[in-house]
C-alpha cells in the first residue's frame, strides 16, 4: 500500500503541481533531510522520525526513477530502465563501500593505542 501511494504522491507532486521530476524528488529529499534534522536536534520519538522518512522515500523513488527512466519530451533523462538500473546500482555499491570504508577507520581509530 505504500509503495502505490508512495508512486501516486510522487507522480502528483511531479506532474500536477507541474514541477517535473527533478523538482518533485528535491522536495522528497528535502523532506527526508528535515526528517534528518529533526532526529538530531528535536526530541522527537525515533519512531515517528523513522516511520516519516520511510514514507517519504516511496514518493522520492518514483519521481527519480520517473526522472531517470521518462523521455527527455517527458521531462525525464530517458536512460531506460536497464541503463537506470545500473545507475542506482552503481549509487547504491558506492554508498555502501563509502559507509563501510567511514565505519572500519572510525573502529581502527578507536581502537589505536594513543
Amino acid at each position: 500500500m505504500s509503495n502505490t501511494l508512495g508512486t501516486a504522491l510522487g507522480d502528483f507532486v511531479a506532474t500536477t503541481t507541474k514541477l517535473g521530476f527533478e523538482r518533485g524528488a528535491l522536495v522528497f529529499a528535502g523532506l527526508i533531510a528535515l526528517v534528518a534534522l529533526a532526529h538530531y536536534f528535536t526530541s522527537l520519538p525515533d519512531t515517528v522520525l523513522f516511520w516519516a522518512a520511510y514514507v517519504l522515500t516511496r514518493p522520492l523513488g518514483a519521481t527519480l526513477g520517473d526522472t531517470l527512466t521518462k523521455s527527455s519530451a517527458e521531462g525525464g533523462l530517458g536512460l531506460g530502465r536497464i541503463i537506470s538500473s545500473l545507475v542506482i546500482a552503481a549509487a547504491m555499491i558506492v554508498v555502501i563501500a563509502v559507509t563501510s570504508l567511514r565505519k572500519r577507520a572510525s573502529t581502527i581509530q578507536r581502537l589505536a593505542p594513543d
